[in-house]
């Protein structure tokens, strides 16, 4: 097997995407497939505008958060792919000169595909044990009769069967789309991610100092970790707003789920993209500090192009927070009795803002600290 389980292990954060994707989407699209039933037994014209209230919250947030997190699976997957790839450029490339196709190579990347299975079984089961308790808080007033919880076999094909089969064949394709390299060009030692040199136009640039035309081309080298940084601001801002206005819409219990759930992949996504950054540029750092750069000014130009990427995520975070509560509370619950009407607040925004910068600047001086221990003698004898 040229790609193998060691090598899949690295996804897990696609896994921890996928789970809290199925998590949700599961206890909802169960919710109402189990609510359809009961349909016929509500008499009251209240409980019909309820039940068909409910309809369209499943409905929302499916669409809205299980669209945006197989999204963000997808890019991540392909990231990884193309990451591998460009770190095994040697192995691939003596593999192609045997003999080995394109097509054989890539089949050994549906392993790939089991970070999907694990991450959405996971969420399956998760949901099936949170589902007792999220029933009776979606009909705590007793609006609707009583709903029993089934199983439904389509809600495993959907969630688990075949998004599996999907990463695994996506999987495949992509890498052997990539794989379409000269075997010279991937033989040459190309290993290192380092920042592209800039392209002068003018004198576009000529008043940039080292460090700041370092600092942008590290951006410009690596786009897709950018979506990365944003997409841990955004769930960050967006999950911790909305966990602190469930209180007064819906529960606790949704309040604390999607809090756990918005810290989980905005501190797995984080971590992921900034440990990339910095491996990517091991060899820049090292030669940074052989000609003399300070551990701040090294940190500045590989880590400090992501801060203000990670402030325009935090309030595309809150824009779409804000829009989602405002459709939710304004359009699906509009007709509903004792429903408070939502405003955006700001308190609670700077509360969630003051969280995410401290949380930030933190795992940054942390990050600070590992590129103060890269050996700059390992690097130079590699």
């Amino acid at each position: 097997m040229l790609v193998g389980i060691k090598n899949a292990s690295k996804l897990i954060g696609i896994s921890i995407i996928s789970c809290c994707a199925v998590l949700v989407c599961t206890m909802f699209l169960n919710f109402y497939l189990d609510v359809r039933s009961i349909k016929n037994e509500i008499s009251s014209e209240l409980s019909m505008i309820f039940y068909h209230a409910q309809v369209s919250t499943v409905k929302v947030v499916c669409l809205v958060s299980g669209g945006c997190l197989l999204l963000t699976s997808i890019v991540m997957l392909m990231f990884y792919i193309k990451h591998y790839i460009d770190t095994h450029k040697k192995e691939l490339g003596i593999l192609k000169a045997l003999g080995y196709s394109n097509l054989k190579i890539a089949k050994s990347f549906w392993i790939f595909g089991s970070s999907a299975l694990i991450g959405t079984a996971i969420g399956f089961g998760g949901a099936f044990l949170l589902m007792p308790r999220f029933y009776a808080l979606q009909n705590k007033d007793k609006m609707l009769p009583e709903i029993t919880i089934h199983f439904h076999p389509a809600i495993l094909l959907y969630f688990v069967i075949l998004p599996t089969l999907f990463f695994a064949m996506l999987s495949i394709g992509y890498a052997w789309i990539k794989l379409h390299t000269p075997v010279l060009l991937l033989l040459r030692d190309s290993l290192q991610i380092t920042s592209k040199p800039p392209r002068h136009k003018g004198n576009r640039n000529s008043g940039l100092s080292f460090i700041e035309e370092l600092k942008r081309n590290t951006l410009k080298s690596k786009k897709t970790l950018v979506f990365f940084i944003i997409f841990a601001s955004f769930c960050f801002s967006s999950m911790t707003q909305m966990s602190l206005s469930m209180k007064d819409l819906s529960s606790e219990m949704m309040g604390a789920m999607m809090l756990i759930i918005g810290l989980t992949l905005a501190f797995t996504t984080l971590f992921l993209a900034v440990t990339t950054v910095i491996k990517g540029n091991t060899k820049t750092i090292a030669m940074m500090r052989v000609f003399g750069y300070s551990q701040k000014e090294c940190c500045r130009a590989i880590l400090g192009g992501y801060r203000p990427i990670s402030y325009i995520g935090f309030l595309i975070g809150t824009v779409y927070q804000y829009a989602l509560l405002r459709i939710t509370v304004d359009l699906v619950f509009k007709d509903v009795e004792g429903i408070p009407a939502y405003r955006f607040d700001v308190p609670r925004m700077f509360i969630s803002l003051l969280a995410f910068i401290v949380i930030y600047e933190i795992l940054m001086f942390a990050y600070a600290g590992k590129i103060k221990k890269i050996s700059v003698k390992e690097i130079m004898i590699e």
